[in-house]
């Protein structure tokens, strides 16, 4: 009786440690051990029927290992919320550091491809000559998208580069680098599938009538022949405008215009000129409130963008640096309108009169120039009262920013065109940008009445509409070959008449829908102008009306939409290079 109780206690252990031995305390096996000795008259039971005393103890020893696991389990959940949230934020990082790395690529090799371009093909000299005037966006928009193996392509322009005009405000205070916003005209060039011909000259005359025009080298260089003309087949003028001066006296010998690179590096000298001579020793305060007063003519987007980059300037670098000065700086903004930005809406132009009252900017509306001296302004102010005055504003600076006038080869063949007589803000085009009283000259950009305002948006649209016009012609004349081709030999087979009628059919509807292109339509975009203080309004046309905007979130919204406007890789970069750069060390102060 012992001897088999025995060896059930040793049966039932070595199966107990089989099983669920990691899982079992040492005083759960004892239990169940004493528990089995004590009870010799169930086991001597349970050795006539092995199979069901097997089953029980099975039975017995599973639920004692699911009681000890659920004893042991921990009291609260595991945290899944903390892991999901870890998850995601390794998954953030992840597409952070990936964005980086593709965005470097990119840029690697966008580089590559600007340093190492492709072969060019010279086009057929028997295709038409297209001479193209300007540089500008009109130009610049026409040559981007143009197929210029279907043509010989011919670029005049006294400028070899183009000009990025929008940001070109920041440029005069040292906020962003002349250089980053200028691409030059051969490395656009470059990148066409043909060959294109450049000459940094200006054209000086055109004869439509011969079709030719004669350009002139003024650069500083010249060789022996600075004179020379170039025939033409079609002929597109995106020269732009001058700068008006209304024939008011002194404006043009006293002021500072903001149209090309040089006229900011003119302004950034003299913003230091006057602030170093203001700081001179012993200066009079009469002087010293003079010489930092800068005065602006012209409450468009250029005037504005300028005043708020200029009172940047001075309280975040001048103030610091100079700070005995700094408190008689002055801006004036003296628009003749009005109100400022008059293509804004009325919220968004009240907005930045209160923005510039706020930032110490003072606002002359209703008040025209009528003469400029070296030392100031002469002009008549309508009081709120309907009456007029004559006051005296003295400047150190004083920046012209509004108003276009014609330049001289524009006005030379207006004189030429009979249609042209009754036009006197530029050459009166048609629907199609054709130069009324002519065939074979197109005309973009400020040049041009197409009876929209004269904007970079409205001639980078006109340009980019030319150059759909000029391939789609290109396509009409190839397929209009085609077809004389196909039927000088259709009496040739006689068996293959069918199939030749069926392409020739098939082409003439080719032609159709390459022939239907609508006339040229301004898609206005919105307004962008940037008033100072890390602010900004925008006037964005969205759905069927506009949404209207200002403030921080749509400075930041107007350095976005400029960095993207930005013709190239390169010019990105390098903006943004220079936005970081002087943020971070602030804007330079040297005189050159």
């Amino acid at each position: 009786m012992a001897s088999s109780s025995r060896a059930l206690t040793r049966l039932a252990g070595s199966q107990l440690s089989a099983r669920a031995q990691p899982q079992l305390n040492a005083q759960a096996a004892a239990a169940r051990v004493a528990n089995l000795t004590t009870s010799s008259a169930a086991s001597r039971a349970t050795l006539s029927s092995p199979i069901i005393s097997r089953i029980q103890r099975n039975q017995t020893i599973s639920s004692q290992f699911k009681r000890t696991y659920a004893d042991s389990a921990p009291s609260t959940p595991p945290a899944a919320p903390k892991k999901r949230k870890i998850r995601y934020f390794r998954w953030a990082w992840r597409l952070t550091y990936l964005s980086i790395l593709g965005s470097l690529g990119y840029v690697v090799y966008d580089g590559f491809q600007a340093r190492h371009p492709d072969d060019q093909f010279v086009p057929d000299p028997n295709k038409k000559t297209l001479v193209v005037l300007g540089t500008g966006w009109g130009s610049v928009a026409l040559l981007k998208k143009l197929d210029t193996e279907n043509y010989n392509v011919v670029v005049v322009s006294p400028r070899n580069y183009f000009l990025f005009t929008p940001l070109l405000p920041s440029c005069t205070t040292g906020q962003i680098e002349h250089r980053s916003i200028m691409e030059p005209v051969r490395q656009i060039l470059r990148a066409k599938k043909a060959a294109v011909k450049y000459y940094e000259a200006e054209a000086t005359h055109i004869d439509h009538e011969r079709k030719v025009v004669k350009i002139t080298d003024n650069s500083e260089i010249k060789g022996t022949i600075t004179e020379n003309e170039i025939p033409y087949d079609m002929l597109v003028i995106g020269v732009g405008a001058e700068n008006a001066t209304f024939g008011i006296p002194g404006v043009r010998e006293h002021s500072c215009f903001l149209k090309e690179i040089r006229d900011a590096q003119a302004i950034r000298t003299k913003i230091m000129d006057c602030v170093e001579t203001a700081a001179f020793k012993d200066q009079a305060p009469e002087e010293i409130d003079r010489l930092l007063h800068m005065v602006v003519v012209g409450g468009g987007p250029t005037g504005v963008e300028f005043a708020g980059e200029l009172r940047d300037f001075f309280d975040e670098d001048i103030k610091k640096l100079i700070p005995d000065i700094a408190d008689r700086f002055k801006v004036t903004l003296v628009e003749a309108l009005p109100n400022v930005l008059p293509m804004f809406s009325k919220q968004l132009i009240d907005y930045t009169e209160s923005t510039f009252k706020e930032e110490h900017i003072e606002i002359k509306t209703k008040t025209m120039v009528k003469n400029v001296t070296d030392k100031f302004i002469e002009a008549t102010a309508t009081t709120p009262d309907g009456k007029k005055e004559t006051i005296t504003i003295p400047y150190g600076l004083l920046v012209w920013a509004t108003g276009n006038a014609l330049r001289p080869i524009v006005k030379d063949l207006m004189t030429q065109i009979p249609a042209q007589k009754d036009s006197r803000r530029g050459l009166a085009v048609n629907e199609y940008l054709v130069v009324q009283g002519t065939r074979d000259i197109w005309a973009v950009g400020d040049c041009a009445v197409a009876g929209y305002a004269p904007t970079a948006q409205v001639a980078s649209q006109e340009g980019a509409f030319l150059a759909r016009l000029f391939n789609n012609m290109a396509k009409t004349e190839a397929l209009e070959d085609k077809i004389r081709d196909l039927s000088s030999s259709l009496n040739l087979k006689p068996g293959n008449a069918a199939e030749v009628a069926q392409e020739i059919e098939a082409t003439e509807r080719q032609i159709r829908r390459v022939k239907d292109l609508q006339p040229f339509h301004y898609s206005h975009q919105g307004s962008l102008a940037y008033i100072g203080s890390e602010k900004a309004v925008a006037d964005i046309a969205w759905l069927n009306g506009n949404f209207a905007s200002g403030g921080k979130m749509t400075y930041l919204f107007w350095r976005s939409a400029y960095l993207s406007m930005c013709f190239s890789t390169r010019n990105r970069v390098l903006v943004a290079l220079d936005w970081v750069k002087a943020k971070v060390y602030g804007r330079d102060v040297s005189r050159e």
